[in-house]
């Protein structure tokens, strides 16, 4: 029987909190602004998109206390149980100066209007901690979630390349007081699971993936919350009632991947941040979509499992993972199944998942030697969280040079992500030509009614649709013929 306690723990800064009542849908920059008169963190979006509200937070990995940044205005304070909240007002220099990223940035007139320079200097601040001395490239990436209204990165850019000499990390508070933060943390994550509140008010976190099972078994109706990059908006802009909520962020046992030689098994918790390495590794065509899905604080907050499980048609990660072959698993208690990826998803809305069953980890299987893949997302600018579509191809050509194997899969061209069976009939055991693309372009209307809405027409999304397919063609002969001047 798991030990219940009724008060959620963490650190703000340098405070130890204790909270009793906690609504579920409280976010964490209401929470600092408004409880805590903390206003450095600002609200500019309310969607995770401007990075005015960056914070850092630290959380136990592998007895380590590893800082993120995220956006608090759509992290909710019920997911920060045993975690350590950095603000803007907790950095500091020595001897009350400025802290070395601060002094960056005044002295290289990174200020501006100064209404986003907090999340700038946060977002910095966390690629300080890992890096005091970092590419252009690396900077930019950090920064990729904040937005500049005055338009003024050059100045900021100039900042995080000379950070690094005012200073390094090892003279920074948070370095100096890791090991108490630690311990603090670790006291906190005490095996007992927490529950505040009663009805749509209650808030539950549990104690381990046993104990989440049990609870989500005996409560379907609740909410899961991982990352919140998407529940975070039904509260911010529709204003939604989301509780009673099951906050799961922070169990290890969904945090892990595992790897052999055939595959590489994420578990539903391993946010963006956390894949990259494994997805560089293994999956190197996923790269640059990796980088593209929003920006680095969504990434380090939002899950894998959670882009699946809400089954939206426009999440970026299923239709490459339904292109490779993955394989979903589904647990409800002690009660475990594997399904197909692509028969996970039913219809608009609905997905084969029964009451009180959750994604536990997906399966992607290694891609075959001689087989050619790629993933193409389009969005109204690069770095954005929806996509107009997103389409993934998967081909094999045998050696008469015909296609022996193909999969394509689309995101935003349905109701679902879905599979473009019919495209793939006309390719099988064609020529790969682009005389057979062109012929084969026309079944996609046999697979895809596409809707207009705000982010594409209907027209522009089959159009686009097909043209990606010819850049597939097109890239799969560059590739070819790239490797064929490196063999001579």
């Amino acid at each position: 029987m798991v030990e219940v306690a009724n008060a959620l723990k963490f650190l703000l800064n340098g405070e130890a909190v204790t909270l009793t009542e906690v609504p579920p849908d409280l976010t964490l920059l209401d929470w600092l602004r408004l409880e805590r008169r903390l206003r450095g963190s600002k609200e500019g979006c309310a969607e995770g998109d401007c990075g005015a509200c960056t914070v850092l937070v630290g959380r136990l990995m592998d007895d380590e206390v590893i800082y993120d940044s995220v956006t608090a205005c759509i992290r909710f304070v019920g997911s920060l149980h045993g975690t350590h909240v950095v603000t803007i007002e907790h950095l500091r220099g020595e001897n009350g100066t400025l802290h070395p990223v601060q002094q960056a940035m005044v002295d290289y007139h990174g200020s501006q209007c100064g209404f986003c320079t907090p999340g700038f200097v946060m977002s910095l601040y966390g690629l300080w901690m890992r890096n005091p001395d970092p590419s252009r490239a690396a900077i930019e990436k950090a920064l990729q979630g904040n937005l500049c209204r005055c338009t003024g990165y050059a100045p900021i850019i100039r900042a995080g390349e000379k950070m690094g000499t005012y200073g390094q990390p090892q003279g920074d508070p948070l370095w100096a007081e890791r090991i108490a933060v630690k311990e603090t943390l670790q006291a906190l994550h005490d095996g007992r699971r927490v529950e505040i509140g009663e009805g749509s008010k209650r808030v539950i976190i549990p104690a381990s993936l046993d104990d989440f099972a049990a609870v989500y078994e005996a409560n379907p109706e609740a909410r899961i919350v991982a990352g919140s990059t998407d529940v975070g908006l039904w509260v911010t802009k529709f204003m939604r009632d989301i509780g009673p909520v099951i906050f799961i962020g922070h169990l290890q046992e969904l945090k892990r991947i595992a790897e052999n030689d055939s595959e590489v098994r994420f578990y539903a918790g391993v946010s963006y941040s956390e894949a990259q390495p494994v997805i560089a590794s293994s999956f190197p065509e996923l790269t640059e979509l990796w980088d593209r899905v929003a920006g680095e604080q969504i990434r380090n907050m939002g899950t894998i499992g959670g882009n699946i499980a809400n089954g939206s048609p426009i999440g970026d990660t299923p239709p490459p993972f339904i292109a490779l072959g993955a394989k979903l698993h589904l647990r409800k208690g002690a009660h475990r199944r594997e399904i197909k990826l692509e028969d996970y998803f039913l219809a608009y809305g609905k997905q084969d998942r029964q009451p009180g069953e959750f994604v536990e980890s997906v399966t992607l299987p290694l891609l075959p030697a001689g087989e050619k893949f790629a993933t193409y997302k389009l969005s109204k600018r690069r770095e954005e969280d929806i996509s107009a579509l997103c389409g993934a191809f998967r081909v094999f050509i045998n050696d008469a040079g015909s296609v022996g194997m193909v999969r394509i899969a689309f995101g935003g061209m349905a109701a679902t992500p879905k599979r473009a069976k019919a495209v793939e009939a006309a390719l099988i055991g064609q020529p790969w030509s682009m005389e057979t693309i062109e012929a084969a372009i026309a079944a996609f209307a046999e697979d895809y009614q596409p809707i207009s809405d705000m982010r594409a027409s209907a027209d522009y999304r089959m159009l686009a649709a097909q043209n990606l397919l010819k850049r597939f063609f097109l890239w799969t002969q560059e590739r070819s013929e790239r490797l064929a001047r490196e063999v001579a």
